[in-house]
Parts: structure tokens; sequence; C-alpha cells
């Protein structure tokens, strides 16, 4: 009898061990049309990818330089839900592919439930843990440096962003434009009730809660003071209106977590009016503390 307990305790050891080990990149394949005028096409590889996240097979794109690596790492976090900002091939190209073309392995999830993705969307619930999975899909991607790992998100991708921050100490530097930091505020346009209370689970019961879990604003002292943060805004952007992130920078404030806030002067929600100048700012602040390793700021209070 106590053979067979030990045998059974062996065996079920054995599938633990099984699982933990189990390859999170189920589908890497590289994606052969390319979209006109991509001036640096030849210098990228473009592939669409499947993996595993906690049940679920979710789709993504994965964008990485020709060049030898390792190379650093941006895990873009998309904005939108469900089919609206959904990522397609040209965006991967030409905004995933700028940034890959600088040296960066760059790797972005549809989440669950979107383009094609198994599950089903939560807005900032469990779909965070698509963000975080894909820190064990970069362990199997030979080109991708995973002690250099950068998370940038754009409006809902702020917010998830903000919050895969809190679930891993992994991350050595992060962007957000136009983030979603406060949902409260968010309600301020009325068809945003609705996006929660379709997407958002228990949410018409357990509303104050949900919303709690995903606004930022609330839980400052929840983020990492060691890893710096820049954070961008239009100041004409009526989807997420810049106090958000104007609030969310005294809130740092309090708690020393390094930061820079950049303020567009009349910019809209993808701060399309500076485009050009915001590109350069995101790829700065990666290579400052992903390439080139730039200590910490001080956060101390000193000087003369």
């Amino acid at each position: 009898m106590v053979k067979t307990f030990s045998t059974i305790i062996l065996l079920f050891l054995g599938v633990v061990v099984f699982a933990q080990n189990q390859q999170k990149l189920l589908l890497k394949k590289e994606v052969q049309t390319t979209p006109a005028k991509i001036s640096y096409k030849d210098s990228i590889e473009v592939y669409s990818i499947t993996y595993a996240s906690d049940s679920l097979k979710v789709n993504g794109y994965l964008v990485q330089p020709k060049t030898q690596g390792p190379h650093p790492v941006i895990i873009f976090n998309r904005g939108g839900n469900r089919d609206f900002g959904e990522l397609i091939l040209p965006y991967a190209y030409r905004f995933l592919g700028s940034l890959a073309k600088e040296g960066y392995v760059v790797i972005a999830s549809q989440y669950r439930g979107n383009g094609g993705s198994e599950g089903a969307e939560e807005f900032g619930g469990s779909d965070v843990d698509d963000v975080v999975n894909l820190i064990d899909v970069l362990a199997e991607i030979k080109e991708a440096d995973t002690a250099r790992i950068g998370l940038y998100g754009w409006s809902r991708g702020g917010m998830m962003t903000l919050r895969a921050l809190t679930e891993t100490n992994k991350i050595k530097a992060a962007v957000v434009g136009g983030a979603l930091s406060d949902m409260r505020a968010g309600l301020e346009r009325p068809e945003m009730e609705k996006v929660y209370s379709e997407l958002i689970p228990n949410y018409v019961d357990n509303k104050e809660a949900e919303l709690t879990k995903r606004s930022a604003i609330e839980w400052v002292d929840k983020l990492p003071t060691t890893v710096p943060l820049l954070i961008l805004h239009g100041n004409a952007d009526w989807r997420v209106k810049c106090e958000q992130s104007l609030k969310l920078a005294i809130e740092f404030e309090k708690y020393r977590i390094p930061y820079r806030l950049v303020v567009f002067e009349g910019s809209d929600h993808g701060i399309n009016e500076n485009k050009n100048e915001v590109n350069k700012m995101v790829l700065s602040w990666f290579d400052r503390f992903l390439k080139n390793n730039e200590p910490l700021p001080d956060m101390k209070y000193h000087g003369r």
C-alpha cells in the first residue's frame, strides 16, 4: 500500500513538473506578405504567434531585427476593445516594425477573446495575464534578452501596462500614452458604461471593486519604484482626459516613483499632431533604460 501511494505521489509530481515546463510559444509563423512602402522591411522579420496564456490559446505578433541578438524587448499593449484596436498586419509592420528596426524584439498580444484568440476579454481583468505570460514566451525566443524588458501601452493598453507592473518584477522600464488610469473618470463617456458592463465580469453587481481593480490611481502604492515610467498625454484628448495623467503623476510624487510626464498642447488621444516627437521620446526612454542600462534616477530630495 505504501509503495502504491509513493508511486502515485511520484506520478503526480511528474505531471506537475511537466505542466510547469510546457512550451508557451505554440505557433510562430513568419508572415510573407509585406505592405507596400515599408522602407525597412528587409531589416525585420514579422511573425504571427499563438501562445499559451492560462488555459487559453492567445494570438499576437512578434517582430524582430534580422541582426543577431540577443536584443532588448518591448512588450506592446494595444488599446481599444474587441475588434476596435485589434492588431492587424499593416500595423505590425509599420508600428511594431518601426521599433524592431531600432534593435528591439517587439511582441504584442491581441488579448483573449480577440483576433481569433480563445476565451473572453475582461478589459483589464484576467486578460492582464495575457501580457504577463508573454514574458515566458520570450524565454523561448533566442533573439530576446529577457533581462531587458520594457512595457509600452496606449489608452486601454496603458491601463494593462500599469496593472501588469503589479504582477511581475521582470520589467525594467515602461511607457504609457493616453493611459486610462481612472475608470470612474472614463464614465464621463456614456458609451464606456456599456463597454464595461459587456466586458467586465460581475460589473453590475460589483461595480466599485471592478473599477478599483483597473484604476491605477487607486493603488499607486503597489507600483514598483524601480521601473522608470514615461507618461505621455495630449491635452486635447477627449477619449481619456489629460487630467488622468496629471493626477497619476501627483500620486507618483508621493511614492517617489521615477517618472517623466510630457503633455502635448492641443494634441488628441493618439498625440497624432506630434507623432514624430512621441516616437523619438519613446525610443530614447527605452534606449536609456534597456539598451544602455542607465542607472535609476535619484528620487531622494537633493540639490543645493
